[in-house]
């Protein structure tokens, strides 16, 4: 395994180990659930806007350790964005993971690019994100 392997199994691990933005939100928005029926992923994704951001996230579920750590790294990447910006992460991290080119640095993101090359397991990493989008869709304008 090389350096840089190593270093984003690092980083995956910690995040399902110790994930952020992790519990329900108190106020949220929007309430949007996932399930990966396939494998048994679960998650509840919790939005909060204010002022045309995303000035809250928060999740709940259970699940591997690639769909938990995938949730915990989107938040933290999301938080403080617009929608407009969530989407947009949202559609190059789905490009990552089928394994084409993203076009720009998604910073910590790219330690699951590696998931490209196991198929089983490209749902789990996609789910949080599906749940995103579902729960993007639902945000009011106003918020």
């Amino acid at each position: 395994m090389s350096l840089l392997d190593e270093l984003y199994q690092d980083v995956i691990l910690d995040h399902y180990r110790k994930p952020r933005h992790h519990g329900e939100l108190a106020v949220a928005d929007v309430v949007q659930e996932g399930i990966n029926p396939s494998c048994g992923d679960e998650l509840t994704l919790y939005l909060k806007a204010e002022g045309g951001r995303l000035s809250a996230a928060s999740f709940v579920g259970e699940g591997c350790a690639i769909s938990q750590a995938t949730a915990s790294l989107m938040l933290g990447a999301i938080v403080g964005g617009t929608r407009e910006d969530a989407a947009a992460l949202s559609a190059a991290f789905q490009r990552l993971i089928r394994g084409e080119d993203v076009g720009r640095d998604l910073g910590d993101l790219e330690a699951l690019a590696g998931i490209a090359k196991l198929p089983a397991r490209v749902k789990c990493a996609v789910l949080p994100w599906k749940t995103l989008d579902e729960a993007l869709a639902r945000l009011p304008e106003a918020s």
